[in-house]
């Protein structure tokens, strides 16, 4: 019997210790480590095997890590946890709407990235949806993007402009965590107070309207103390 080979990482990150320091770590816990210094040797790296996660400095020398995103996920499905030495909310925000699956600030524990990579190694293809001449598909639902109009199986389900955002915002960004603040960012134009529960209320509403039961749901996940996950497929572990 053969035994299962371990996950490869790629660490992209300009910073020759912490690279060390990853290369070390993680590879004390089970993973198989590669590193690059900048986009060049990145692309040189995933020429010789695709990795099954990267870990992506957001400022790199050259090509930086958003640029890099964006050319990762014209062809790859690859996880991809960026970090940050800057840790602002709208680098968080760039970065996942480029196509990153999570957001890394530094400083950081090794462990809290060991755990993160493991929990998108788990949750395996968190792309965007594809959308097939404007729609994208979950279930039994259709979402027209430019019609603004959401579908299922064909007819038509009543929902407000903001329920509508959500849901976009939420198909947009499938299988991540996705905290209240962050939602805030994603739907533009839209502010709140600290005592605002607007962004819960608007769940609540969206789930009577694609769930079969709101109360046990199956597309959009309370994580406690977190955020909300939309599993296109339906159903949780």
């Amino acid at each position: 019997m053969t035994a299962p080979t371990s996950p490869l990482v790629l660490v992209v990150d300009d910073d020759p210790d912490l690279r060390e320091l990853l290369c070390t770590y993680l590879g004390a816990n089970g993973f198989e480590v590669q590193t690059a210094s900048d986009g060049v040797a990145m692309r040189a790296a995933i020429a010789q095997g695709a990795p099954d996660a990267i870990v992506l400095d957001l400022m790199l020398p050259g090509e930086d890590g958003l640029s890099l995103t964006r050319a990762l996920r014209t062809h790859m499905a690859v996880p991809i946890l960026m970090l940050s030495a800057r840790g602002e909310e709208m680098d968080r925000v760039i970065g996942l709407e480029v196509g990153a699956d999570d957001y890394l600030a530094k400083p950081f524990g090794p462990r809290e990235l060991l755990a993160r990579l493991r929990a998108l190694l788990r949750r395996g293809n968190a792309t965007p949806l594809a959308v097939d001449e404007g729609y994208a598909q979950f279930g039994p639902f259709s979402l027209d993007i430019a019609g603004r109009r959401l579908l299922r199986e064909g007819e038509a389900v009543q929902v407000t402009s903001g329920e509508f955002d959500l849901l976009a915002a939420f198909v947009a960004h499938p299988k991540r965590v996705l905290s209240r603040d962050l939602l805030v960012d994603l739907l533009r134009g839209y502010e709140r107070d600290p005592f605002d529960r607007s962004i819960d209320n608007r769940v609540t509403r969206l789930r009577r309207k694609i769930e079969v039961d709101a109360s046990a749901p199956a597309y959009i996940r309370t994580v406690r103390g977190e955020g909300y996950l939309f599993n296109p497929q339906g159903g949780f572990p």
